[in-house]
Parts: C-alpha cells; structure tokens; sequence
C-alpha cells in the first residue's frame, strides 16, 4: 500500500504542530514498514535567522527530527499507534553529508528494520535531489493512545 498525505494527513496521525512539523508531505506510506516524506526549505523557518546569518545552513539536528517524523508517520499509520505518540529511544552513528539550504527539497526516507511491541529501530536518510545528504539509525518507542492518557 501506497498512500500520499498532505499536512492536514500528516497532522491527523502524529501530533506534531507548527512551529515543529518539518516535514509537508508524504509521498509514500507503507504503515511499519516505509514511510517517505518531502519539505522544501523556505529559510524562514524559526531557526534560520540565527544558524547562520549570511550563511543560512539547516542544522543537522533539523535533518534528524524531519527523518524521525518520517518515521512517526510510519508507525502511527499503524491502528495500534494511531493517536499516540512516538518517542526517540536512540541515535546511532548519524552522519552527515552534504550541506541543505533554503531552497533544497528535503526527502527523508524511513525503513523500518525491527518493530516489535512499540519499539522500533528505524534506518534513515535524508536526501536533496540524488545526493545523500545525511543517514543514521533512529531507536524509537512508539505507545498507543491509551498508555499516553494514563501516563
């Protein structure tokens, strides 16, 4: 299964909002298995006037959480995770590879390689055009609605 979602798609499965949704469309949805999402840089997003002025660069921590909300929109495309919330577990061995710009398409793809019980190790890139602009592992724990009330 394919889907596309907009922002209004997106905003209705992870709970994400502006200033912090970074990512404005799906392109391809694979619930628990693939997610792929686009956002074209603007650079007058909130952190671009500081990171840096004259030489806007979007900060790899920026690149991190559009390809962690990729992968929220993965697993909470799942019924189990729907209304939820995901939670970052882990990091592993994120690099970074190429310098994104106001005016770059940001395509952050998520794979899902293990997903069990609500945790879920997930490879990720980021790309711009064909060129590999970052990659990483992203350890994520994903609860459903009904643990988020009670906690």
């Amino acid at each position: 299964m394919s889907e596309v979602l907009d922002r209004k798609g997106i905003e209705a499965l992870i709970p994400h909002r502006e200033p912090f949704l970074l990512i404005d469309r799906v392109i391809e949805l694979e619930p628990g298995v693939r997610c792929v999402a686009e956002h074209t840089f603007t650079g007058e997003e909130w952190y671009q006037a500081g990171h840096f002025p004259g030489n806007p660069i979007v900060p790899g921590v920026i690149l991190t959480e559009s390809m962690a909300q990729a992968a929220t929109v993965g697993a909470m495309a799942l019924p189990d995770y729907r209304e939820g919330i995901g939670l970052f577990a882990g990091i592993e061995e994120m690099k970074f590879k190429r310098i994104v710009r106001p005016g770059d398409t940001g395509r952050f793809t998520a794979t899902f390689a293990k997903m069990r019980r609500g945790f879920a190790r997930v490879q990720v890139t980021a790309h711009v055009g064909d060129e590999l602009a970052a990659e990483g592992t992203i350890l994520a724990i994903f609860q459903p609605a009904a643990k988020v009330a009670a906690s």
